[in-house]
């Protein structure tokens, strides 16, 4: 089986194309199977395979919570970020909802840590689920761009929001976090850069690994945290 070339569009909040079915496509056995494909062609994913394994499935529920969580991620450490959403699940035991959360007030938001302008993030979040401006139930038979789309409606959500939640919750098979950091190092490193690339030539890179993009992703994230010694 051959991997596409074709090349993505270079705007819009995420430049993945395909047409999405309903099911989770990034299962273990998923992940497998697409990076044995990559590797037969890529020499540096293959050795980068060969030393890291293949990686574990990467799964995070559809809704609120994990929306919600992904605002609590943007710009800090996966430990900070970690101890923030653990505090809130802590506050919202039993009602982790966009009402639970509007019930609380600026003062216990920035007592578990969030900052101003994340509370704005979170509330916009909150509220436009409870409206219905921003509907969920549905994305999963939605195409990459219309789930992107609604999601970078929001304030405070931009590409690589959108992209986690493709990838994570409604496993895509071919997003391609061109901007995130752990990503563009990761590639650096099997591919023997001097520097760690842009996002421009993250999708340059990437345009052989389609339309396995997410699995190489997921592997990337994988790999990033268990380097080579």
């Amino acid at each position: 089986m051959s991997l596409s070339t074709s090349r993505a569009p270079a705007s819009g909040c995420t430049r993945a194309r395909s047409r999405s079915v309903p099911g989770f496509a990034l299962t273990e056995a998923a992940l497998a199977r697409s990076l044995d494909l990559i590797a037969a062609e890529d020499a540096d994913v293959a050795r980068a395979l060969e030393h890291a394994g293949y990686p574990p499935e990467r799964r995070r529920p559809t809704g609120f919570a994990t929306l919600m969580r992904i605002i609590i991620g943007q710009q800090l450490s996966t430990k900070a970020a970690a101890t923030i959403a653990s505090r809130l699940e802590t506050v919202l035991v039993g009602n982790f909802t966009p009402a639970g959360f509007l019930a609380l007030g600026d003062e216990e938001l920035r007592a578990i840590g969030y900052s101003r302008q994340k509370i704005v993030y979170g509330r916009g979040l909150a509220e436009a689920i409870a409206t219905g401006a921003l509907e969920l139930d549905g994305m999963e038979r939605q195409s990459d761009e219309d789930v992107a789309a609604a999601i970078c409606a929001l304030k405070g959500f931009g590409r690589w929001s959108a992209e986690m939640y493709l990838l994570s919750s409604l496993g895509r098979p071919d997003i391609w976090p061109a901007h995130d950091v752990a990503v563009q190092e990761a590639v650096r490193r099997i591919k023997r850069l001097d520097t760690r690339p842009t996002p421009k030539a993250m999708d340059e890179i990437a345009q052989p690994w389609r339309p396995h993009r997410s699995a190489v992703a997921v592997f990337l994230w994988h790999y990033y945290a268990n380097p080579p010694l």
